[in-house]
């Protein structure tokens, strides 16, 4: 059975957010899996709403948020990205799917934003293998 995945992906930092979007779609079709819903919301900080909105649907397996946090002068980065990480676990355990956190930060530059890119791929990786490993754990709990 195929893994339908949701993709919420931040357009702030969009010149890498967009290459990791790239990415991510590539790699879930190499991995033989479809990606059904995909909503692009203004910073990683807003991923959690559209985590939600595609989970509510419930036609998915799974949702992969995708981001990009850079460092600043303050402390910002920082709040963003844990706030942001707290609530799509959440949302993941309040609706019993997985959830993989693709959001490259905080703490870095541009240039290491850049060297993760291929971050994507293992956010998608990380959804298909967690949606296969609970099916064949439900398979054999009956």
């Amino acid at each position: 059975m195929k893994v339908k995945l949701g993709l919420v992906v931040s357009e702030f930092n969009r010149d890498i957010t967009y290459m990791m979007e790239v990415l991510a779609r590539e790699h879930a079709e190499f991995l033989g899996a479809e990606i059904t819903d995909t909503i692009r919301v203004p910073g990683a900080f807003d991923i959690p709403i559209g985590v939600k909105r595609i989970l509510e649907k419930g036609n998915v397996d799974a949702v992969v948020a995708l981001g990009c946090v850079i460092e600043g002068e303050t402390e910002h980065d920082e709040v963003v990205a844990q706030h942001a990480a707290r609530k799509i676990m959440d949302l993941s355990l309040e609706h019993n799917k997985p959830v993989s956190l693709g959001i490259s930060g905080p703490g870095m530059g541009r240039i290491a934003a850049q060297q993760r890119i291929e971050y994507a791929k293992r956010a998608v990786e990380a959804a298909i293998k967690l949606v296969r490993r609970l099916r064949e754990y439900d398979e054999q709990k009956g």
